[in-house]
């Protein structure tokens, strides 16, 4: 049985039968995501199949590997527009916020010293490693050396990245005309020190290590993902940790170009959509609704991760008639 709803087909299935449901998302969402998952499967006849990589590699899942992909999700919403716009998704909507702290736990060298004046001095110290992801294949790892070239101007230390990320990778920092140019080489190139740095593909990919206290000390992670892993965390101050939109201009005097693209400084804000190549478009609109609806709003607060209410919506006139009363 067919009935057409808002202009999308939707299949109601015998009993027993289920429709697979295929969403790529960002390592920082797989626990919301999973919490998604199940709620929604026992809410709707659907399978859901999900994929975690970082949010550059879910794009690419649809946009260079051509897979099935129905949600994307990511954890850079200015991904959709620069990545998938127009020939793969035609709207989006923005629709959680994070911020970036400093994951740690008690068997990290100097965890009862650290605090907001002094981190990246501890960081500095030869005992202490510490790790961020791949800033070629995720958001959290070029937002990461980011935050450290905020801290310069923050502490007015003109040392700290150099110290830091300069000395210890190929990863550079140029400033020209008072903003600051980060340029992030291929991933086999940044070379990164073992001894002080380590890189992972996905920021998720750390808290093993992080766990573990023997090889890694301290982390950049999102907030969110501190919190259900239930680390120690750091709060970095709001000029440097990409949280408030009040400080989007000082944000924006950095950029970093890794995976050959420039990245803007800017408030971390995840973004969402259902791919103009859905094999199951009536699903993915489902799910996109199941998430800004109430039910996903909490799992996504329960998750240390703050909702925005109401979701922001660009490409408005492409948005499906379903979801039109959730968002702005």
């Amino acid at each position: 049985m067919v009935t057409v709803f808002g202009g999308l087909s939707i299949y109601y299935l015998m009993r027993g039968e289920t429709d697979s449901l295929r969403v790529f998302h960002a390592g920082s969402l797989a626990r919301p995501f999973g919490q998604l998952e199940q709620r929604f499967e026992n809410h709707y006849e659907y399978d859901v199949q999900r994929e975690s990589h970082g949010s550059v590699e879910a794009v690419k899942q649809v946009t260079e590997l051509n897979k099935p992909g129905d949600v994307i999700g990511v954890a850079d919403y200015s991904l959709i527009p620069k990545m998938m716009v127009p020939d793969y998704a035609e709207w989006y909507v923005c629709f959680a916020r994070n911020e970036m702290v400093l994951s740690y736990t008690d068997d990290s060298d100097y965890s009862d010293e650290i605090n907001e004046n002094n981190w990246y001095e501890i960081l500095s110290r030869s005992d202490v490693r510490f790790g961020f992801s791949n800033p070629n294949l995720d958001p959290c790892g070029y937002r990461s050396p980011m935050v450290i070239q905020f801290a310069e101007n923050y502490y007015d230390n003109s040392n700290i990245f150099d110290t830091l990320i300069e000395a210890n990778s190929e990863i550079r920092s140029n400033r020209e005309n008072g903003k600051y140019l980060i340029e992030v080489p291929k991933t086999g190139e940044i070379k990164p020190d073992s001894e002080k740095i380590k890189i992972a593909p996905k920021e998720i990919d750390l808290i093993t290590d992080l766990k573990n206290g023997s090889s890694l000390d301290y982390a950049f992670e999102y907030r969110s993902v501190a919190v259900q892993q239930g680390l120690k965390k750091l709060e970095l101050p709001d000029w440097i940790n990409l949280s408030n939109t009040e400080h989007e201009n000082f944000y924006s005097t950095v950029r970093i170009k890794s995976g050959g693209d420039w990245h803007v400084g800017k408030p971390i804000v995840y973004g969402v959509t259902v791919s103009k190549n859905s094999q199951n478009l009536a699903g993915g609109v489902s799910f996109v609704k199941f998430l800004l609806g109430e039910e996903g709003r909490r799992i996504f607060r329960d998750c240390g991760q703050q909702p925005i209410v109401p979701p922001i919506v660009v490409g408005g006139d492409n948005l499906p008639k379903e979801l039109r009363d959730l968002v702005n």
